[in-house]
């Protein structure tokens, strides 16, 4: 059986000088990316392999599909070859493109995620065109990048679908295999020779995940750049497995097979586990080699044997057959005819070009989604009403001071919170970014940048609007530049909210637990801001130094105080023993509230601004910091655990 086995092995595996496979990697030498990896582990803390010795190759103009249940290895698999494996994974082994150790340039490949991260309120055109702006570069003009994103759009099948909104919950939108096929788009548009899929069709129904790979296989045929395609893939229909060029099917992280589709079949029969008639091929690999469920209730499959023990089967009959000879030797001689270094791709778009577009795309997206600031902006304007109602014409009596001094509090700190409403949209644009990013497509720089820059027409509006109403039903300081720093300083302390909130967002990904956090950073904030609680009587350790110094709400009530209050006279109800029939605003600042007079109220605004840049500024170097420590965590898990795995690998074998 060994023996007819090696022989159909042959037969599909080595292709002769002759064959359409041959003459295609002869075309696709010079331009197209050859991967292999050969005795490739892969680890996690405390030794526990992922990834167990595995070998092969992917040619350019060609479909690999990487199959196996849930938690064989797929996506880590993937994540491994195109260079993305987390902090905490560990990798030994070699991974060469055209033969070489090098790292994948930008421009060379693209990965398209399971998740599709896409801001949901752009159509199908917009998204890619506003992508093509990022990724491609400033020599290509406007027309041609947008012919160039076109022309993808239409390659996917999306042509009839260009002006529709991507769409997400409350809004309808894009199917899910539009939405797959958008994702595609955006990362095909520089061309790239190695394209990595993970779980394509993750899901679709079959009929969408038939047109999705279909898609992705033909390609190839779309122009001569011939790609070298890799995907993992759950379960696919059969019209979806006769798409794949080859096949690597895993199990338990080990390999169970891989070579070409055709020959799958014959391997399993030769080896005691033939295939029934009329069955998809790829149901029948999965549930012989799926050990989540031990042996199937069907009586007779396979022979009764535990599934344990058909893995063990398969894998060593690969190990010992001659299609894994032909593997090696096929690793070997990509290695030694090699390939070039890969030439980086033209630069992506300059850091201005980047900043103007995705300033223009990021305004786009706060004006067309409600939660970001329409919605609030509805809700500070009701609450400023009731606002200015309950303190409608709060007069200059002595009873006013307190009345004015509750209002300003109120708006420095209850009307600001609210800011943490759009932390879910901007929690969902961080998802977007953190999946271009990952793919090179701009720095984070200018993703601060527009992003802070989109958002100020919007916060200007929610401060001016519902500040308008605060100011003037109360019947606040007049003077219009009274009433212009009013507005300001809830503008800046607006601003400061969703900095804050921005910091927390790139620690605390989770939106739920984000808003918690927020509210409770927040919350002390208003604690030790100097109103509940005087500075003069706030605890010394911790809560006076250094909070109540940190916390912005301090200058957001000093700025308004003195705004309020400077300038004004009240009566005096201790008046008749000596003292003014009258008070000034400057003496009631010192000796109620205890303001800080050393300086004027545009001292407060100018540190209000300074916090502003020092949390976009923190911001970006949090996620920058992040980026780094995950290159350096896994250097040195790999460099420090090296020794130990190798053991463990011994042992294994």
């Amino acid at each position: 059986m060994q023996g007819g086995l090696e022989t159909c092995m042959a037969e599909n595996l080595n292709p002769m000088p002759g064959s359409n496979t041959g003459s295609r990697s002869n075309i696709f030498m010079e331009d197209g990316v050859f991967l292999t990896w050969d005795d490739l582990w892969v680890t996690v803390a405390g030794g526990r392999p992922i990834l167990q010795g595995l070998a092969g190759y992917a040619h350019p103009g060609e479909l690999l599909a990487v199959m196996g249940p849930s938690g064989c290895g797929k996506s880590t698999l993937l994540d491994t070859l195109a260079g993305r494996q987390g902090p905490k994974t560990r990798q030994e082994g070699d991974i060469l493109i055209n033969g070489r150790k090098q790292a994948l340039a930008y421009g060379t490949s693209a990965y398209v995620t399971q998740d599709d991260a896409l801001i949901t309120t752009l159509t199908v055109r917009e998204a890619v065109y506003y992508s093509a702006q990022l990724q491609l570069p400033d020599t290509m003009t406007k027309s041609e990048k947008k012919e160039r994103a076109e022309m993808t759009i239409r390659e996917m099948g999306l042509q009839d679908a260009m002006d529709t909104r991507i769409g997400g919950w409350g809004a309808k939108g894009l199917s899910g295999g539009q939405k797959r096929r958008v994702s595609i788009c955006i990362e095909i548009l520089t061309r790239p020779k190695l394209l990595f899929l993970d779980e394509p069709t993750s899901g679709l129904d079959s009929a969408a995940s038939y047109y999705v790979m279909s898609r992705i296989a033909s390609l190839n045929q779309k122009d001569n750049i011939g790609r070298t395609i890799i995907a993992s893939i759950h379960q696919p229909s059969a019209e979806v497995f006769q798409l794949f060029t080859n096949l690597y099917l895993l199990s338990a992280g080990k390999t169970v097979y891989f070579g070409s589709v055709s020959a799958a079949k014959e391997f399993f029969a030769l080896n005691g586990f033939p295939c029934p008639s009329f069955q998809n091929p790829s149901d029948h690999f999965l549930k012989t080699i799926n050990k989540d469920f031990g042996k199937d209730i069907e009586l007779g499959f396979a022979n009764g044997i535990p599934t344990e023990e058909v893995i063990d089967i398969l894998v060593k009959s690969y190990k010992s057959s001659d299609i894994y000879q032909m593997v090696q030797r096929e690793i070997a001689q990509i290695c030694k005819q090699g390939g070039g270094a890969l030439q980086k791709s033209k630069r992506r778009s300059g850091f201005f070009t980047q900043c103007h577009v995705l300033t223009s795309r990021s305004f786009i997206n706060m004006s067309r989604d409600l939660g970001y600031y329409w919605l609030r902006l509805g809700i500070y304007i009701s609450l400023s009403i009731v606002l200015g109602s309950v303190f409608s014409h709060v007069g200059m009596d002595n009873g006013s001071i307190q009345a004015r001094g509750s209002l300003l509090m109120f708006v420095a700190s209850f009307l600001t919170f609210m800011a943490i409403g759009g932390f879910p949209s901007f929690v969902e644009e961080m998802k977007v970014f953190e999946r271009e990013r990952l793919n090179g497509h701009y720095g984070v720089t200018p993703f601060v940048i527009g992003n802070t820059l989109s958002s100020l027409p919007f916060l200007a509006m929610v401060a001016l609007i519902p500040g308008s109403i605060t100011y003037f039903l109360p019947g606040l300081h007049h003077g219009y530049q009274h009433f212009l720093f009013f507005v300001i300083i809830l503008f800046a302390c607006m601003m400061l909210v969703e900095s804050l909130m921005m910091i927390v967002a790139s620690v605390v990904p989770n939106f739920l637990m984000g808003i918690i956090v927020g509210a409770g950073i927040q919350g002390l904030m208003i604690l030790v801001g100097g109103f509940f609680r005087l500075p003069s009587d706030l605890p010394k350790p911790v809560f006076k130094f250094p909070l109540y110094y940190i916390a912005f709400h301090k200058y957001a009530y000093q700025g308004l105080f003195k705004n309020e209050f400077v300038g004004l006279t009240f009566p005096n109800v201790q008046a008749g023993n000596g003292s003014s029939a009258t008070v000034t605003g400057e003496e009631i600042l010192k000796q109620t509230w205890r303001i800080e007079m050393a300086y004027s109220k545009w001292v407060d605004l100018a540190i209000l601004f300074a916090m502003i840049v020092l949390y976009r500024v923190l911001f970006l170097i949090i996620i920058k910091t992040t980026e780094k420590e995950k290159a350096v965590i896994g250097k040195f898990m790999s460099a420090t655990c090296k020794d130990k795995a190798q053991v463990s690998r011994g042992e294994r074998r």
